[in-house]
C-alpha cells in the first residue's frame, strides 16, 4: 500500500521559517519524480516545487529564492525548507508522486501551514 505521509507543518510569523517532510512507503521512490504543492482556501492547488529523479529542481516563481526542495532516496523522503514565509504562503501543502512516463500519481494527506503573527 502506497502512503505518502507529511509532517512538519504548523503556526509561524511573517518571515520565520518550516521544514516539511514526506515520508513515502509502498512505492520505489527513487524511481519517482516528487513534488510540493499547495492549495489555499478558496484557490486552486498549485505547484511550489517539484524535484526529478537525478535531482533537478523547479519552483514556483512565487517561492523561487526562499523555498529548497531536496530528497533523501536512502531514507524514501521528500523535504521542503520554507525560508522568509509569507501570510500568502499560508495553505495546506500536499507531497505528491509522479511515475514518470505513465499515470501513475500519488498524493499525501496534507499538512497545514498557517503563516500569521
Amino acid at each position: 500500500q502506497v502512503q505518502l505521509v507529511e509532517s512538519g507543518g504548523g503556526l509561524v510569523q511573517p518571515g520565520g521559517s518550516l521544514r516539511l517532510s514526506c515520508a513515502a512507503s509502498g512505492i520505489i521512490f527513487r524511481v519517482y519524480a516528487m513534488g510540493w504543492y499547495r492549495q489555499a482556501p478558496g484557490k486552486q492547488r498549485e505547484l511550489v516545487a517539484s524535484i526529478t529523479t537525478s535531482g533537478s529542481t523547479n519552483y514556483a516563481d512565487s517561492v523561487a529564492g526562499r523555498f529548497t526542495i531536496s530528497r533523501d532516496n536512502a531514507k524514501n523522503t521528500v523535504y521542503l525548507q520554507m525560508n522568509s514565509l509569507k501570510p500568502e504562503d499560508t495553505a495546506v501543502y500536499y507531497c505528491n508522486a509522479d511515475l514518470v512516463r505513465s499515470s501513475v500519481n500519488h498524493w499525501g494527506q496534507g499538512t497545514q501551514v498557517t503563516v500569521s503573527s
